[in-house]
């Protein structure tokens, strides 16, 4: 692993996998609570307005962020392959940051692809939550081929988050998983950044049981 300071103060790190280089944009707390991991979509970036959204509430409530563009972004690939190596890259990314921030729960998250990525890993990885934005419940069209059972895999506490007009579909809430709908809100989830900040904050003090600042 290498590790770099950018100008404005967070922390780059270098996390080397099976499927190549990841690379962590890391916001540190001065006493974090917990950790939060969260990745894009197959074809973004870390800097969406709902990943935005997410660190924003982790950071209010003292957690270390860190926002984890995966290797084959690094390598310029389109999609992210298959989904087994696809999760054999992401635990190691997940082991090498618990290195970095031992003993923390870890909260996972991530937009569409990456919502898909962190539910199927959230048990081997020990996650106490799953942030799950845009999860895409079925491609356009075709509600047959459903994801559910990647989003049951979770196996832990998930909060979606997913607009009303999310041509991927909405997944319903059930067991420890909660839905919020943004009214309006595409697959993008462009908007609602404050709609998007509350809720995640309310669902991680519930879940981490954080005192109120």
């Amino acid at each position: 692993m290498e590790t770099a300071q950018t100008a404005a103060g967070a922390r780059t790190l270098e996390i080397i996998t099976p499927g190549g280089p990841a690379l962590a944009e890391l916001d540190d707390a001065a006493a974090p609570a917990f950790l939060a991991v969260l990745t894009h979509g197959a074809g973004g970036g870390v800097a969406t307005k709902d990943l935005l959204a997410v660190r924003a509430s982790a950071l209010a409530l003292g957690g270390a962020v860190a926002r984890v563009l995966q290797p084959y972004q690094l390598r310029g690939a389109r999609a992210p392959g298959s989904a087994g190596r696809q999760d054999t890259a992401w635990l190691e990314i997940i082991s090498a940051l618990r290195g970095e921030y031992p003993g923390l729960p870890l909260i996972q998250g991530g937009r569409s692809n990456g919502a898909r990525l962190a539910c199927r890993t959230a048990q081997p990885a020990g996650a106490r939550g799953v942030i799950a934005l845009a999860f895409p419940l079925h491609p356009p069209g075709r509600p047959e081929r459903s994801r559910l059972a990647e989003l049951d895999a979770a196996g832990t506490d998930v909060l979606v988050i997913n607009g009303s007009r999310d041509p991927f579909g909405i997944p319903g809430p059930a067991g420890a998983r909660r839905v919020v709908t943004l009214p309006g809100e595409t697959h993008t989830l462009a908007g609602s950044a404050d709609v998007m900040t509350g809720a995640v904050t309310s669902w991680l003090r519930e879940l981490l049981q954080l005192a109120e600042g």
